[in-house]
This record gives structure tokens, C-alpha cells and sequence, in this order.
């Protein structure tokens, strides 16, 4: 939910918050991020160790990196956005330095819950179709969905439930089964 005191925020206003607390920044809002449930993090942990272990059977060169990491993207008006997917896979290591990613990620997730609902499907789906992530998935463990978007499906909406069959489309053959 958007904080209600300013106007206009900035990075300065990311980096200024206390430490332990988290906020996103998207064109001009700050978005605080409330802390993850237990199933959000099981998810997370279970979408980045399958794409670790194929991409290290693959001996790929992308790297799965997840939240807490900054994404700075930025929007069609020129703004300055710092997010933090849940899961970010990167195959650009110059895109990576000590402070996140600058740049788009190939292939975001989000596990969505009911505070970033709508800014995971709104917001943030914008964000990234429109700074070039190649896939998107948002995550639903409520509803025990999945909706996949790609780049190269014109960001058509491709709609899963858990123990369906994912296909990565950055990857031939990586699928990933949500139980």
C-alpha cells in the first residue's frame, strides 16, 4: 500500500528508511512490504533451488538470485524504480553489481499474498513488460495458481493451477511442478 505522507518519493527515500524495514519504489510511490508468510518463503525457497539445480545441470551462466535483492528498473517517464522480486534470474552478469540489478531481469516471480495483490498483477506487471523481462510469473499460493506472462507470447496471460506442469520459456526444458 502506498505510504501516505508524500507526494513524490525518490531512492533517497528507500535507503533512508530504518534499517529491517523494506519498501518498493515505483514510479514515485513507496510501497512498503509487509514480511512474508511461512508458505511464501517455502516457495520461494522450493522455485529457486529447482531453477538452481537446472541451471547448474545446464551449466548455465544465469544467476537466481531472491528477495531480498534490489531491481532497479526504469518506467516509461523516466522514473527511477527499485523493486525486489521475489525472484530475479539474471543471465547478464553486467547487469549485477553490489547493490542489485540495473536493469531487467530475464525472468521475474512473485509469490503474491493478499498486501501486494495488486500490485504484483498491476503495477509491477507494467514495470516489467515494459523494461524488457523476457518471463513473468506471479505466484498465487491462496489460490494455488499460477499466471505465466512472456515477452515472446506478446505478455499474453497463461493461466496454471498447482500441480499442473510450468514450462520456463527462457529455457527449452525446465518444468517445474508447484505441489
Amino acid at each position: 500500500m502506498p505510504s501516505p505522507k508524500k507526494t513524490e518519493y525518490t531512492l533517497e527515500d528507500i535507503y533512508a528508511l530504518p534499517d529491517g524495514q523494506r519498501a518498493e519504489l515505483i514510479s514515485g510511490q513507496l510501497y512498503r512490504m509487509a514480511p512474508p508468510s511461512t508458505r511464501h518463503q517455502r516457495l520461494v525457497n522450493f522455485l529457486t533451488t529447482e531453477i538452481n539445480l537446472y541451471i547448474r545441470k545446464k551449466q548455465g551462466r544465469c544467476e537466481v538470485l531472491p528477495a531480498p535483492f534490489a531491481v532497479f528498473l526504469e518506467d516509461a517517464n523516466g522514473n527511477e524504480n527499485l523493486v525486489e522480486p521475489d525472484i530475479s534470474v539474471i543471465c547478464d552478469p553486467e547487469k549485477i553489481d553490489e547493490k542489485g540489478c540495473h536493469g531487467a531481469p530475464d525472468w521475474v516471480i512473485e509469490i503474491v499474498s493478499p498486501s501486494s495483490k495488486s500490485i504484483d498483477y498491476g503495477r509491477k506487471q507494467a514495470l516489467y513488460l515494459l523494461s524488457g523481462v523476457r518471463e513473468y510469473w506471479i505466484v498465487d499460493p491462496i489460490q494455488e495458481s499460477a499466471v505465466i506472462y512472456r515477452a515472446a507470447e506478446d505478455w499474453i496471460s497463461m493461466f496454471y493451477r498447482f500441480g499442473d506442469s510450468l514450462k520456463a520459456g527462457i529455457y527449452e526444458d525446465l518444468e517445474i511442478v508447484i505441489e
